[in-house]
């Protein structure tokens, strides 16, 4: 009697081309991601209405309401993760998009600060599941020459989305009013959750973890490639992994990860707080006090911010496949000059500043697109999830002191040249938590560490 195949489902999917399945799944998933982006922004376009409306004269008791979401986040993130190597990613990115079109949905009958803070804060616990699950599945079917270019991919979907709230508040609030910002962001992921439910995947490396699901990862492999004589008693195995009976936190710190993880945590919290420093007070810095520019130039800034980011990102792609997180550590490296020059930038000329946030951008949120793969790259299939869902939350941490740092630095009404020198100082610590982090990945993943396990 013939043995039985032995498929390696690791091993078959690294070494895949890129299909129209894969390309199918980074569409999809950059469609849910899009709603990550769009949330961050729209509150931002909802406040001036929301004033007007309520009668309310100043803006500062409305700090909590921006906050809420991230706090919602930094709770959402792990725990749904936690759902997604549980129950499943598909599973959980769809109970990611019911609660946080749920809750945002739910704005539109907001009557109160607090009904809001709660709203937007409940939403998050959504919202943040969406990030790691959505990096967890791309990157199990991703091949590993093109892992960090799909997750890098997916992820400008958030940048795209943070510009859809600006057109909905030109064509549709003068009709509709507020309200119409959070019809918006809340209908549409009860679309999204839809199309994950008729043509997302589930993981079939995940799949193929559980005994009880294994059929589903049969029937998957059959259908990805007909070619191979795939049955009811075929064995499946993911590059020898370990079969965790457990999804404990515990195992993000152990075979090797346990400095990988938390050096993960402090780059994932420094550039954050970074990024949200900039974004949230560059505006002001610069049409205040010395009022460098006029507040359609300062929106130019934020914009170049962003495009940067994104070009950033994409840049990163090809040398992150071939050099895993070295790049980043590069970009990490560059990034505290950038941010020291801006204040010198400033006072120079609004050109210079353009350029100089330009690269800020590139560098900043380039390098959080490339650490958002490197999550994935990191961590075996059992808590791949888990793995980036903490990763995402203790970084919100940061995205969360961002803005509370700065406006410790503004208090100290210091020049704006030493203000930004001083805002550079985190990120040299960051540079060099990503360079270590890049000298462990290489001991443990390309040698005989943790990676032998499951290749990344």
């Amino acid at each position: 009697m013939p043995e039985a195949l032995n498929v390696d489902i690791a091993r078959l999917v690294d070494e895949r081309r890129v299909t129209a399945f894969n390309i199918g799944l980074v569409v999809l998933s950059f469609l849910v991601i899009l709603f990550d982006g769009y949330d961050l922004t729209a509150i931002a376009f909802a406040v001036p209405y929301i004033l007007k409306d309520w009668g309310l004269t100043g803006g500062a008791a409305l700090g909590p309401v921006f906050s809420a979401s991230l706090f919602g986040v930094l709770l959402g993130s792990p725990l749904l993760g936690y759902v997604g190597d549980r129950f499943g990613r598909k599973v959980a990115i769809i109970a990611s998009c019911l609660i946080f079109g749920t809750f945002t949905l739910a704005l539109v009958k907001a009557t109160s600060l607090t009904d809001l803070i709660y709203m937007r804060a409940l939403a998050g616990v959504g919202l943040g599941g969406l990030l790691p699950n959505l990096i967890a599945l791309n990157g199990e079917y991703a091949p590993r020459r093109f892992r960090a270019t799909m997750i890098i991919v997916m992820f400008c979907g958030v940048t795209f989305g943070g510009a859809l709230p600006g057109a909905v508040a030109v064509w549709l609030v003068p009709r509709f009013g507020w309200p119409a910002l959070f019809y918006v962001g809340g209908i549409f992921p009860f679309v999204m959750a839809v199309g994950a439910a008729l043509w997302m995947p589930e993981s079939v490396k995940y799949l193929a973890l559980r005994e009880q699901t294994r059929p589903q990862a049969v029937k998957i492999l059959s259908r990805l490639m007909p070619d191979l004589a795939i049955g009811t008693d075929t064995k499946l195995s993911i590059g020898g992994e370990a079969r965790y009976k457990s999804l404990s936190p515990k195992l993000l710190f152990s075979d090797g990860l346990g400095l990988i993880t938390l050096l993960l945590w402090l780059c994932f919290a420094i550039n954050l707080m970074g990024y949200y420093f900039l974004v949230s007070w560059m505006p002001t810095l610069m049409t205040t006090g010395q009022k460098i520019l006029s507040p359609g130039d300062a929106a130019i800034v934020t914009s170049l911010i962003q495009l940067g980011g994104t070009l950033g990102g994409l840049v990163l792609c090809r040398p992150m496949d071939k050099r895993g997180i070295t790049p980043l550590a590069i970009f990490a490296v560059a990034a505290v000059p950038c941010v020291a020059m801006i204040g010198y930038a400033a006072i120079s000329s609004p050109t210079a500043l353009f350029v100089v946030a330009f690269i800020a951008g590139f560098c900043l949120l380039g390098l959080q697109f490339g650490l958002n793969a490197a999550s994935a790259m990191i961590y075996p299939t059992a808590f791949r999830s888990s793995g980036s869902g903490w990763a995402f939350g203790v970084g919100r941490l940061g995205s969360i002191v961002g803005p509370i740092f700065g406006g410790f630095l503004i208090h100290m009404q210091i020049p704006l040249q030493t203000l930004f020198a001083v805002a550079a100082i985190p990120f040299a610590v960051g540079a060099v938590a990503c360079l270590l982090l890049a000298h462990l990945y290489r001991q443990e993943f390309r040698g005989a560490g943790f990676g032998q396990r499951e290749p990344v």
